[in-house]
Order: C-alpha cells, then structure tokens, then sequence
C-alpha cells in the first residue's frame, strides 16, 4: 500500500512539474542569454546522465562493450537513421561485443 501511495504522489509531482511549464511561460519572460543558459543546461544535465548510465553500472566501470555500444547509436542518430535502426545497432553492437569476450 505504501509503494502504492509512493508511486502515485510520484506521478502526481511528474504531472504537476510538466504542466508548470506552459502554465508559467506566459507570466514568466526570460531574456534572451537566459534561455540560452537554460537549454544549455538542460543539455548538459542530459549530457551527464548519458555519461554515467554508459561508463557505469552498479557504481562499477561497465566494460567497453557499453560506451561502444552508445556510441554507435550516437554517430546513427547524429546520422539521422530512424530510431529503430540507432536502438538496434547500439543493441546489437554491445551483444557482439559482449558475446566475443570485450567486457
């Protein structure tokens, strides 16, 4: 009952936070070198997570067969390819790597 509760105070918050958005742009008027602060730290931020999710699993270094992994995924969707294509080589890529004994 409490994981319950948990994940829908969770959802409730998720809601609230993403509605704020459009609710508050017209009231809130940013300069123009604040947007750009803004949407690069939200790049950044992104950035960080990629990084960390790639090089790291369970607090330990995840191998090499990961970043190379992301990495093709990364150059096909700089690319351009459709997203199943980028899902399934980066997929692919770590598997073969994996299956040949790259950790």
């Amino acid at each position: 009952m409490m994981m319950l509760a948990a994940i829908i105070a969770l959802a409730v918050g998720t809601y609230l936070i993403r509605i704020s958005g459009p609710l508050l742009h017209r009231r809130i008027t940013l300069s123009e070198r604040t947007e750009k602060i803004v949407k690069a730290g939200a790049t950044v931020v992104l950035l960080a997570l990629t990084v960390v999710s790639t090089v790291l699993v369970d607090g330990a270094w995840a191998g090499w067969a990961l970043p190379a992994g992301v990495l093709v995924g990364g150059v096909l969707a700089w690319r351009r390819a459709p997203l199943a294509v980028v899902v399934i080589a980066a997929a692919a890529t770590t598997a073969l790597l994996r299956l040949a004994g790259v950790a």
